[in-house]
């Protein structure tokens, strides 16, 4: 049984406090915030430890996992700290605000020798995951061209939180949003080595990050796929396509506001009518507690875990490098040396 520590009470903290404490594998500890009256708060439904810092928390003995659920300006240095004290972590996206605290956090771990997991939920969608099936068994063959539309509804008071401050967030939406996409196309079509970009503020005028990002990618299976994440998108919307040379697999929806988590596999063929094999999945989001599982068998086995450091990386270095394409004004070429 691992005892857990959480940094951060919002939206995150929602989403994974429930699943930890409801987990065989796992119980919630202590919880940490930047004001004692939220962790206070967020703690008394669990019979937790509540903590004003988080280097309380991250210097508790009996605590032995934390999990990150700050703004993107804390992650690195939280992460790290924790590693150090010997304790293993799960940090949300994207993984730091820069690429070089990317880097930092990526060596502590090879240093530490911890398990780290980036919160890249979204591989553990089922619907995702069974596409990710199919095209791992060649069923649609070589991939071709992905797609993906990543859009929800912003709301009033947005210019006041930490995501549109470019102190705390990484960027606009293109990488608090697309960060999801841009994994999944790595997960899918292989590692990206070309990006061109545009975004922009078309709604939310009053702060300076980007409330929507397009761009265009090129694998190097010379694969290529496009973006479109957007806070101005009024009804939510997931949209994510993977097209091969003998088929197709596309995955709609993500439950909740976005409507019912959808599957559809078909195959290539010239002459016969259009044939598609449909699976809807009824309830909740089941993503949350399926990437904890995963993250609490990975500690088990002492092995990287799906959406590790790595990745956390490699979407980072996508995402700040489809910034700077933009800036160019010119296709960009990504390092993928680590």
């Amino acid at each position: 049984m691992k005892k857990v520590g959480i940094i951060g009470t919002g939206l995150q903290f929602k989403r994974r406090a429930p699943v930890i404490a409801q987990s065989k594998d796992s119980e919630l500890a202590a919880v940490a915030s930047l004001h004692l009256e939220h962790a206070e708060e967020a703690a008394r439904p669990y019979g937790c430890r509540a903590c004003a810092t988080w280097q309380e928390v991250v210097g508790l003995d009996d605590v032995d996992v934390i999990v990150v659920c700050t703004p993107p300006h804390l992650h690195a240095e939280i992460s790290i700290a924790a590693m150090e004290s010997g304790k293993d972590v799960l940090c949300e996206k994207p993984l730091t605000r820069t690429l070089q605290e990317s880097e930092q956090l990526v060596q502590a771990v090879k240093q530490t020798g911890r398990i780290f997991k980036c919160g890249f939920n979204h591989r553990h969608h089922p619907a995702i995951w069974d596409a990710y099936k199919l095209v791992e068994r060649g069923e649609i063959g070589r991939p071709t061209f992905g797609r993906c539309r990543y859009g929800i509804c912003g709301r009033p008071g947005y210019e006041q939180e930490w995501r549109a401050d470019p102190n705390q967030a990484a960027g606009g939406q293109f990488i608090e949003q697309g960060s999801h996409a841009i994994d999944l196309f790595r997960w899918f079509l292989g590692e990206i080595v070309e990006v061109s970009c545009m975004s922009g503020i078309q709604f939310f005028r009053e702060q300076p990050l980007d409330d929507n990002g397009m761009a265009i990618f090129r694998t190097e299976r010379r694969a290529m796929a496009s973006l479109h994440a957007s806070l101005t998108q009024w009804k939510n919307q997931f949209s994510f396509e993977v097209f091969g040379e003998d088929g197709y697999i596309m995955v709609e929806g993500l439950g909740a506001s976005y409507g019912t988590e959808k599957l559809v596999f078909g195959k290539r063929d010239f002459n016969l009518p259009f044939n598609d094999h449909v699976t809807e999945y009824r309830g909740g989001d089941r993503s949350w507690s399926a990437e904890w599982q995963e993250f609490m068998s990975a500690i088990r086995e002492g092995r990287p875990p799906i959406g590790n450091e790595h990745d956390g990386f490699a979407a980072m270095r996508v995402a700040l490098g489809a910034y700077e394409a933009e800036k160019q004004k010119r296709v960009l070429p990504i390092n993928t040396g680590a």
